[in-house]
């Protein structure tokens, strides 16, 4: 039996760490050009509108907001700043939430959707604009986000019952997700019936995704939401990892398939929830974002959870800057612009793995 060389061992160990070295390294500048990018999407967010502001101002007015004149200072300050923001922490929140949806439930057209949240939402929405006027005491703008809050976190804990009766069948969460999504959609839809004209369009404009009503305080809410959840989701980077070669490989290393399952749905569920209770239904970020990251950075989750989140963050930035300047003077809601480009991507996801459904 001919044995082998230890230099030869040796050389090709020494040559596998090199490439592993390049390809970290090829991930983290692909990372440093996503955060770029996106700095470089807020500021064309920042520079779209009506109002005329020009880079220098948009600069000055950051640095030194006295140097602006009031009224430009408003729409700086009080409009476009918090709508550039709100759509980075939405569409981050969305994108985590997405890859871990995807991986845990081993569903390349899994979303936070999905599980039922966004339709929830609407909900909770639905109902508090149609009570709105019947509740004296609580501030008119916190009783639509209150309840949306509400709705989404009630089908979440639905959600994490099922998943517990279940014991972590992927199979059935996804399905009963789709059912949840149906029922509230079918109970949101009767308010509608019910509503008068006025609410509901209120109902049909907060649905489809708007990110014009959003202030500093929501913007704090989501980016903290974003921030605290985070570091959880990086702990579980290499259990995130190890399961995409298999549930069963992952079971044979010990890994607690229904364990992990609970609590990546209930960061997930977290996450979607606070990112639509304030500006609706933003659909296809978190199910776009995850697959444009993949793509670019493979399986490896210590660099695609940073990346989904980078990733989902830019394409509503560039929604949101998109939705400025498509008609003038019109400021088309961001929701509408996500489905035009989401769904030719669902689409072609479906047919590429239609094998695996």
């Amino acid at each position: 039996m001919e044995l082998i060389s230890p230099l030869i061992i040796m050389n090709n160990t020494s040559s596998l760490y090199v490439n592993f070295l390049r390809l970290n390294g090829r991930r983290y500048l692909i990372l440093a050009g996503l955060s770029i990018a996106l700095l470089a999407s807020l500021w064309l967010d920042l520079m779209s509108g009506p109002a005329g502001l020009n880079a220098g101002q948009i600069l000055s007015g950051l640095l030194d907001p006295e140097t602006l004149e009031l009224r430009y200072r408003i729409i700086l300050w009080d409009v476009r700043l918090p709508d550039a923001l709100i759509a980075l922490a939405v569409g981050g929140a969305l994108g985590l939430s997405g890859i871990e949806t995807q991986t845990v439930l081993d569903n390349p057209l899994a979303s936070p959707f999905t599980l039922g949240i966004s339709s929830a939402a609407v909900l909770g929405a639905s109902f508090a604009i149609i009570v709105e006027p019947a509740i004296p005491f609580v501030p008119s703008y916190a009783i639509l986000p209150t309840l949306a809050l509400c709705g989404a976190l009630a089908s979440s804990a639905i959600v994490l019952v099922v998943v517990r009766v279940s014991k972590g069948s992927r199979g059935m969460v996804v399905l009963f997700g789709i059912a949840m999504f149906f029922l509230c959609d079918a109970l949101a839809s009767g308010f509608h019936l019910i509503a008068d004209a006025d609410a509901a369009q209120q109902i049909v404009f907060w649905a489809i995704g708007n990110l014009t009503k959003a202030g500093w305080l929501e913007v704090t809410i989501v980016s903290l939401c974003l921030l605290l959840i985070f570091p959880f989701s990086m702990r579980q980077v290499w259990v995130l990892t190890l399961l995409r070669g298999g549930e069963d490989h992952a079971r044979s290393t010990g890994v607690n398939i229904a364990g992990l399952r609970t609590w990546v749905i209930v960061r997930s569920s977290i996450l979607a929830a606070f990112a639509v209770c304030f500006v609706g239904t933003i659909g296809f970020v978190g199910l776009v974002g995850p697959h444009i990251a993949r793509m670019l950075l493979g399986e490896d989750h210590r660099t695609l959870l940073p990346g989904s989140i980078l990733c989902g963050a830019l394409i509503l930035s560039l929604a949101s800057a998109l939705s400025k300047t498509l008609i003038p003077g019109v400021i088309v809601p961001v929701g509408i612009l996500t489905a035009v480009v989401g769904v030719p991507m669902f689409l072609s996801l479906l047919f590429k793995k239609k094998g695996q459904f």
